[in-house]
């Protein structure tokens, strides 16, 4: 994407961005220290961009750290699910991960250990990481929003658009090669789109220079495991990208 060169395309890209976050729920903004370095840092990154200049080949120093966002984060009461929760699902795994995994939200298992993906879908998950000749700890792993929403259901915009931005900031500070979503909701938020998850898995998407592959929810998985082999398709081509040998 070729960056805006009038004012006027300046202002009605973030007219875009603004009803954008609007519709997430968004009544405010972050402006913490922390918060921006980060905006600084991908203001230098579009800066390089737009002039052709080849990133580096080696994750560089990050604005903020995992442990600056999580205090940032505090015990959060930003949204309503937190009304509900027994304990806040930060995530967890390696701080320079170049494998991010995103799911939805936390479920009952996860809301009373505080760690993402430990129920049953969690030990596909593990299984489906083992399986690519990687560890959980080498993997980092977290969700779209870090509390339970009640009964399971999906979270909704406004609780997206509260917890969102805690989630770029770890992404942002662990670099990651690649991230894969793990559901529809996990994808369609990153991805900014409606398309159903059947229509999105099996490719890359580029999202602001990231690289997300969708791809199915392990739960869904655990009702229908005729699709295990299209997910460890979409595996093997995250191997591909990480060089990592079948």
């Amino acid at each position: 994407m070729q960056p805006p060169e009038t004012m006027d395309e300046t202002l009605q890209a973030l007219r875009r961005s603004l009803d954008q976050m609007a519709r997430w729920g968004c009544r405010g903004f972050d402006c913490s220290e922390q918060a921006l370095a980060v905006l600084a840092r991908w203001s230098h990154q579009s800066t390089a961009a737009a002039s052709h200049k080849a990133p580096a080949a080696d994750k560089g120093p990050t604005a903020e750290t995992l442990e600056a966002v999580r205090t940032d984060l505090g015990d959060c009461t930003r949204c309503r699910l937190s009304e509900h929760r027994t304990r806040l699902v930060f995530g967890e795994g390696a701080a320079q991960a170049d494998l991010v995994f995103v799911g939805e939200g936390p479920g009952g298992d996860e809301d009373r250990s505080g760690r993402p993906f430990v129920g049953p879908a969690g030990q596909l998950l593990t299984k489906i990481i083992e399986s690519m000749h990687l560890t959980r700890d080498q993997v980092y792993i977290g969700n779209i929003v870090k509390c339970r929403p009640p009964g399971n259901r999906l979270p909704e915009a406004d609780e997206i658009g509260a917890c969102l931005p805690f989630l770029t900031r770890q992404i942002s500070a662990i670099q990651p090669k690649v991230v894969c979503a793990l559901g529809a909701c996990a994808a369609q938020t990153l991805l900014d789109t409606g398309t159903p998850i059947s229509r999105l898995r099996g490719r890359f998407h580029d999202a602001n220079g990231l690289k997300v592959m969708p791809t199915f929810h392990p739960s869904y998985l655990l009702r229908h495991p005729e699709h295990k082999r299209a997910v460890w398709e979409d595996m093997k081509k995250i191997m591909a990208l990480l060089r990592i040998p079948l």
